[in-house]
């Protein structure tokens, strides 16, 4: 009797304690994007994640940039819609991370610097970021990681003297491995950034 006199009010104790502290949830930092807002991230089932107030539609294979509007001092999406994707321009200008980074690396910013060029050499085209993982980590985690690696590169060029306002970024997270391999090759390729060149109709 005298035990469960002691045990009872430890036991209510303890679990009045756990009830008041919890978990506590650090949100993950966004990167500042250069004269602009930083830009709302997406979570986990929510398909690509909306960057500097623009979302690609499907998964890999959308063909334009819908309507939603995210933060920022953007310009309106209306500009991007209906552009033509060329992928294949700036393809040879892909940046790489290191595992769980957003930082872009000293090795990568003749890459960036190669975008900046091209850009700034035709003024009517615009540029779509999509920010990559490889295949470890969940899938939230890895949209977040991806839009933050699709923001690092689009600040890079925002200090370049390339206008935000021309830059749209999206986080495919783990959906769009270039190598489908399990090993630490497949997974070096696949922590990337895309570069993806968006021309006016004709």
């Amino acid at each position: 009797m005298k035990m469960n006199q002691i045990v009872f009010p430890l036991a209510l104790a303890l679990a009045a304690t756990l009830a008041t502290t919890g978990c506590k949830h650090t949100p993950m930092k966004v990167t500042p994007i250069y004269g602009s807002q930083a830009p709302n991230v997406g979570g986990e089932n929510g398909g690509p994640t909306i960057g500097g107030g623009g979302v690609m539609g499907g998964d890999g294979g959308g063909t334009g940039i819908n309507t939603s509007q995210g933060g920022g001092n953007t310009t309106g999406l209306d500009e991007f819609e209906g552009m033509i994707k060329d992928p294949a321009a700036l393809a040879a200008h892909t940046i790489h991370f290191a595992f769980d980074s957003a930082a872009i690396k000293k090795s990568e910013d003749s890459n960036v610097s190669a975008v900046a060029s091209a850009l700034s050499g035709s003024a009517n085209d615009k540029l779509l970021i999509e920010g990559n993982c490889d295949e470890r980590g969940t899938e939230e985690y890895n949209r977040a990681l991806g839009e933050r690696r699709a923001l690092a590169a689009r600040e890079a060029l925002a200090k370049r003297g390339v206008s935000p306002d021309r830059i749209r970024t999206i986080s495919y997270g783990k959906d769009k491995p270039t190598d489908p391999g399990h090993d630490d090759a497949a997974w070096s390729k696949n922590r990337r950034a895309d570069f993806i060149l968006l021309h006016p109709k004709p």
